[in-house]
């Protein structure tokens, strides 16, 4: 389904966007890719900063963690393309689907570290009041020791708000093949157990 506030680019211009500011060519097979690169200059910025939280030689921030805030993101805001692509690259960061059905309601569950609660409140903090409250912050203190990690952990929980925004507000489509809401097929206005 064509995403309808911003057309897709066909992939042979998005693949020619791509090469013009350096990102890589697989993306530019991508909806999200093919909506940003309208905007190549906006594209290449937001592709920086999501590949320089992503990269393990840049950051501290654990990539379970990072996969666990972006879940709850996705879930929190309906994010079906954040919830459906995160899916698979958090059980490649080694996430279990158990822990990843578990972000939907994640405080009813005790089996989350003192890093993964923290991560997880301020994630909902955020989302919800716009700031991490003072108590929660006190947690991440004690869960993240370095400064540069919480700025991580904020930088993080704040770029997928954004990119979860963005790409709801441009109605941005998943691609053929990609099931929503795996793995289950239920979304955030459609619970288990729910009536029909």
């Amino acid at each position: 389904m064509p995403s309808q506030r911003a057309p897709l680019l066909s992939i042979d211009d998005a693949v020619s966007v791509a090469a013009d500011v350096d990102i890589m060519e697989l993306k530019a097979h991508t909806s999200l890719y093919r909506v940003l690169f309208h905007q190549p200059r906006v594209a290449k910025r937001i592709n920086d900063l999501i590949e320089t939280l992503m990269s393990a030689t840049e950051t501290e921030l654990d990539a379970r963690l990072r996969e666990l805030i972006i879940m709850r993101i996705g879930w929190v805001n309906g994010g079906v393309y954040e919830w459906s692509h995160h899916w698979r690259i958090a059980q490649g960061f080694g996430l279990e689907e158990h822990e990843l059905l578990a972000t939907r309601d994640w405080e009813a569950h005790d089996h989350w570290s003192l890093a993964d609660r923290a991560a997880l409140a301020a994630t909902d903090e955020t989302l919800g009041d716009g700031v991490i409250s003072r108590s929660t912050w006190a947690e991440c203190e004690a869960a993240f020791p370095s400064d540069a990690l919480r700025l991580e952990l904020v930088t993080t929980i704040g770029s997928w708000k954004m990119m979860s925004e963005l790409v709801r507000s441009l109605d941005v489509p998943l691609e053929d093949g990609v099931p929503p809401w795996p793995p289950d097929g239920v979304s955030p206005g459609r619970r288990i157990g729910a009536a029909s």
